[in-house]
């Protein structure tokens, strides 16, 4: 079906555009708004606790035996675990990207399920939890007392019974959490001298505990089978405890005079709370932290939004004096960025308008191609739909960029047929129809190119296929949608609005094309004279060729960059071993240092807490720094983290560090990079110690890297206790009980549980305060022998003071060390990577390896899988361009110009101190369809010249003249449509720059430059192919 069709019913065309917006619009609405489409890894936590374990057992008793079941199931990529000295182990199994969470979860929960077996009793008896999440935080919410009048405790079980719970059930929701684990426990203080005057032992007062807190079941009078029988009758009876006064009086012994010993005679019974390695704070007070975490491939912003109704709804029923705030959340930044990208699409779009006036000079005309954006960008939502796509950055940065686009083809069509209406004094009708039989087919050729450029990216795997699909199917539906309308809408617009002899010239236009006219004959006579001297031309694009290879070498390299999310983390270590109050401390004095910082709003911290590793850890903590909106401070939240970091490094007691939240939410906890050193000889820990340390302090030496660290740590001080077997089988006391009276006095004894509100809490025994604050706290504590005789504890055990780990971790079932550490300013990601990865080479003896985890592992991934993206593009555009010729050598002459552009984006990168990223590699995808287009318009024209007769050097100059114009007017359009990614701020700019700067400097350069090549590369193969002919 031929334009001519369309001309004819104009009625017919402008329908077809209005039902290509209407559909659009009615998608947009339907259409989840993201930050990015679903890029993110699905990781499974698997989640166990041994109460009283150091984190070496835990390893090797709990995370071991799962590991090796958990290892190897369907898709999964790597599997790491943290064991932390109080005895939790988290276990994370990272699966390929676009696996369902759903499946992984129930493949890994199977595994889990074949290992039980192999755990310690205790551990099964706690259970073992799999959830699905992702690695970062989506919020954290804090809770407070107005008036300070209920302790942490209070307000962590009000949370815990009235809002952990409604949370969870959020859609998207993958897991919450009030860090502290400040559950309500009835706590058994023991006083170990009161259990030696009444000639007790621990074990003998968690034996009467279980007796007589203990659910039991009478049965039923009148239950079947009998003989008569009217009714049946439940049998009721007291079963577990419930109050404190209830705990208070279990009976330890009766004694023979009638009276009897009772628990609230050897100890002090209180609810208190399971465990009290944790502070929380906000903006100063004492608050109860809630972390959420989201569940893979959920939508950020309406799981937030859907957060913050339920609290909403829920704080309703708070008591009067109990308060939420929303301490830190990553959608702010994901909505902020969003608005401010579809800002920059509206500027563009009025940018390319004034563009084209500019070339048009009337209103009436810039009309035509003009009404071509509208649709084709609403049109492309219809596709979104369909396609099961977001409104997100990628595409968002698709349609921005396709502005500069979806505009060429109409411009292309107003442009030949004003050309032909002057030039042959013919009816606008008669113009459009003679027109669009010339420039249909180089039309459908730039259409069918582009999208070889676009669609072969969207089939390539993993991370970088995932940010590719979105972007390249947005333009190619898009430029699409613009080649339907340049063939239908345009021409028929021409047709209508277009008078008799062309456009009309006012004064601004011919003033315009006095200069235009003198720069077209510059370019021909250059284009001339470029063919005349060929052999010098050919020798400047080989140099062009190196310099571009010599500059991409030398260019920084990321995965995304780093962006100001108006939020910033902290971290603080005290020495090895400092106790929760000294750690308090510490964030007390940070939070002065924060809150006097004029650009930060809010502040929250969670002391007893490792970031990297989220283990609970008394000399560890961490915080988070709400700042004030984009447009309200004039620092950058890089600026904030250098005035934070001048202010920390002047601290004695603690090492403090201030970072960005990671650039890819989900993917990993923190900026920066992730690496694990791993021990694959299973020879000793204080080794892998020595080396790490070594590592990370010649990483902190070097330039490149800043703020290194390590979360092994083996000179941990520890007393380790050395049983006497011999002498225990001697006096005849059990193994067991030895460990358990130690268990109850130093650490926290599971005993049962009890019911409170409906649910299901610990009783815990432990010994009092004042008797477990020094090391000779021990001499007051006894085991029973089997004989019932006391024995002192001390003569059964020794005690040695040694320096151990705090926390072990695992990676790929092998002992590693999680190194995590910041390129320094100046420096992007690839550097610091490659800087920590030199140094470790250096460092490590065989036997030990490096991995990589979270953003660094994609980013390794990228480095070695994005060039085949531009492999593919080029063979599909060859392939394309040589049906479409029917020829396999006229293809050479269009695409030879990309490397102009490609020079372009690498110098404009190298001068505006830029790194090569994702979206550099799409910006380039981008060039490469624009170089082609520009080609096509002078190859097309010039083969169409031939076949008229003309000669090869005459075809090939009036061809590149004719098709100046156009070629100009559309690189401009782009050009200056692509200006607000370089030149507007605000949230998200680091990604707009990396994109705009690639697109506009080599666009620049390639028109500038490269349309001179576009003739001289055409004229040479034909040249060449004639020869070729010749010979034959």
């Amino acid at each position: 079906m031929s334009s001519k069709f369309f001309i004819d019913r104009p009625v017919f065309s402008i329908v077809i555009s209005i039902i290509v917006i209407l559909a659009g619009a009615i998608a947009i609405k339907d259409l989840p708004v993201k930050e990015y489409p679903t890029i993110t890894p699905p990781v499974i936590l698997v989640q166990a606790q041994y109460p009283g374990a150091d984190a070496q057992t835990l390893a090797k008793t709990v995370a071991a035996p799962l590991e090796e079941a958990i290892n190897g199931v369907e898709n999964m990529i790597y599997i790491s675990s943290v064991a932390s000295p109080n005895g939790t182990l988290f276990i994370n199994v990272t699966f390929k990207i676009g696996t369902d969470p759903a499946v992984a979860k129930v493949d890994v929960n199977n595994r889990v399920q074949l290992a039980l077996n192999k755990l310690p009793e205790i551990v099964r008896r706690q259970g073992v939890m799999v959830v699905e999440r992702t690695p970062d935080i989506l919020k954290v919410i804090a809770f407070t007392s107005k008036n300070n009048k209920h302790d942490a405790t209070y307000i962590a079980n009000y949370v815990l019974v009235n809002v952990l719970d409604d949370i969870k059930r959020v859609p998207g929701v993958g897991h919450a959490i009030t860090w502290g684990i400040k559950n309500y426990s009835i706590r058994i203080w023991l006083k170990p001298d009161k259990l030696a005057m009444y000639d007790l032992s621990p074990a003998d007062v968690a034996g009467a505990i279980r007796r007589q807190n203990e659910q039991f079941a009478a049965g039923q009078i009148g239950q079947e089978p009998i003989k008569n029988s009217t009714y049946t009758y439940s049998i009721t009876t007291r079963g577990r405890l419930k109050t404190v006064k209830q705990f208070k009086n279990i009976i330890i012994r009766a004694n023979p005079d009638g009276s009897a010993l009772k628990l609230k005679d050897v100890a002090r019974v209180e609810l208190g709370a399971e465990r009290y390695f944790a502070d929380s704070k906000y903006n100063g007070q004492e608050a109860v932290a809630m972390g959420i975490w989201l569940s893979s491939g959920a939508n950020a912003i309406e799981v937030s939004k859907k957060v913050d109704e339920t609290m909403k709804e829920l704080s309703k029923r708070f008591p009067p004096d109990i308060e939420y705030h929303n301490v830190y959340d990553i959608t702010n930044f994901i909505k902020a960025s969003v608005k401010e990208v579809v800002y920059t699409l509206l500027i563009s779009i009025l940018l390319a308008t004034i563009v084209i006036y500019m070339f048009l000079g009337t209103l009436r005309a810039t009309t035509i191609p003009v009404l071509a954006i509208p649709v084709s960008i609403i049109g492309t939502f219809a596709g979104f739909y369909a396609a099961g796509f977001s409104i997100n950055l990628l595409t968002l940065f698709g349609l921005v960029l396709a502005v500069g686009l979806v505009v060429d083809d109409a411009i292309i069509v107003i442009e030949n047929t004003d050309r032909i209406a002057k030039s042959e004094d013919i009816s606008p009708k008669d113009a459009a129809i003679k027109s669009m039989k010339e420039i249909t087919s180089p039309i459908i050729a730039i259409v069918l190119v582009l999208d070889a450029v676009f669609i072969p990216a969207s089939f390539v795997g993993g991370f970088s296929g995932k940010m590719y699909q979105q972007f390249a199917l947005t333009i190619a539906t898009s430029v699409t949608i613009s080649g339907i309308v340049a063939l239908t809408l345009t021409p028929t617009l021409c047709a209508l609005i277009l008078r008799k002899g062309g456009i009309r010239e006012t004064w601004f236009s011919r003033a315009f094309y006095s200069v235009f006219n003198r720069l077209t004959k510059g370019f021909t006579e250059g284009v001339r004279r470029i063919i005349k001297f060929s052999v010098l031309g050919l020798i400047i694009f080989a140099v062009m060729i190196g310099a571009t290879v010599f500059l991409a070498n030398r260019l920084p390299t990321g995965l995304v960059p780093e962006e100001d999310k108006g939020d910033i983390m902290l971290m603080y270590y005290l020495m090895p071993g400092a106790s929760l109050k000294r750690t308090v401390a510490v964030q007390n004095s940070i939070e002065n240092i924060v809150k006097s910082n004029p650009n930060v709003v809010t502040t929250g911290y969670v002391s007893g807490t490792d970031l990297i590793t989220f283990a609970y850890k008394t000399d560890s903590g961490i915080g988070f720094a709400h700042l004030k909106d984009w447009s309200e401070r004039k620092d950058s939240s890089w600026d904030v983290i250098k005035q934070l970091m001048m202010k920390f490094s002047q601290s004695k007691e603690a090492h403090i560090l201030a970072l960005n939240p990671p650039p890819v939410a989900g993917m990993s906890i923190t900026s920066g990079f992730d690496m694990y050193v791993q021990d694959r000889t299973g020879g000793d820990i204080h080794l892998l110690n020595k080396y790490v340390k070594e590592i990370v302090e010649k990483a902190n030496g070097d330039k490149r890297l800043m703020m290194v660290r390590s979360t092994l740590n083996t000179n941990v001080p520890q007393y380790k206790i050395t049983v006497d077997r011999e002498k225990a089988k001697a006096l005849n006391v059990p193994i067991a009980d030895i460990f358990a009276t130690l268990q109850s006095t130093f650490g926290t004894y599971y005993v049962n549980d009890f019911n409170l509100f409906g649910r299901t809490f610990h009783v815990n025994m432990q010994s009092d305060r004042e008797f477990r604050e020094n090391l000779r706290d021990y001499d007051y504590v006894f085991v029973k022998s089997r004989t019932g005789k006391l024995i002192p504890l001390s003569s059964l055990v020794r005690l040695k003071r040694i320096v151990g780990p705090d926390v072990v971790e695992r990676f790929n079932m092998f002992t590693a060390a999680h190194i995590t550490g910041q390129a320094a300013f100046g420096y992007s990601s690839g550097d610091a990577m490659k800087a920590i990865e030199e140094i470790a080479n250096k460092v490590l003896p065989p036997g030990y390896t490096i991995s990589w985890s979270g953003t660094s592992y994609q980013e390794k991934k990228l480095s070695k899988s994005g060039g085949n993206v531009f492999i593919y593009t080029a063979i599909f555009v060859f392939l394309i361009l040589a049906a479409l010729y029917e020829s396999f050598t006229v293809p050479f002459a269009i695409m030879l110009i990309i490397p102009f552009a490609m020079f372009g984006a690498v110098s404009g990168l190298w001068l505006g101190h830029l790194e090569k990223d994702i979206y550099f590699n799409i910006g380039v995808l981008v060039l490469a369809g624009l170089s082609a287009k520009n080609a096509i318009l002078i190859v097309k024209f010039a083969l169409q010249r031939m076949e008229k007769g003309y000669p090869l050097l005459d075809a090939t100059v009036e061809a590149a003249r004719i098709r100046f114009r156009p070629i100009i007017m559309t690189s401009l359009v782009f050009i200056f449509a692509s200006l607000p990614l370089i030149f507007w701020g605000g949230a998200g700019a680091s990604s707009r720059h990396i994109i705009g700067t690639t697109v506009v400097s080599g666009m620049l350069f390639q028109t500038i430059v490269g349309t001179f090549f576009i003739p001289m590369f055409f004229y040479l193969i034909m040249k060449l192919k004639k020869k070729s002919k010749e010979k034959k």
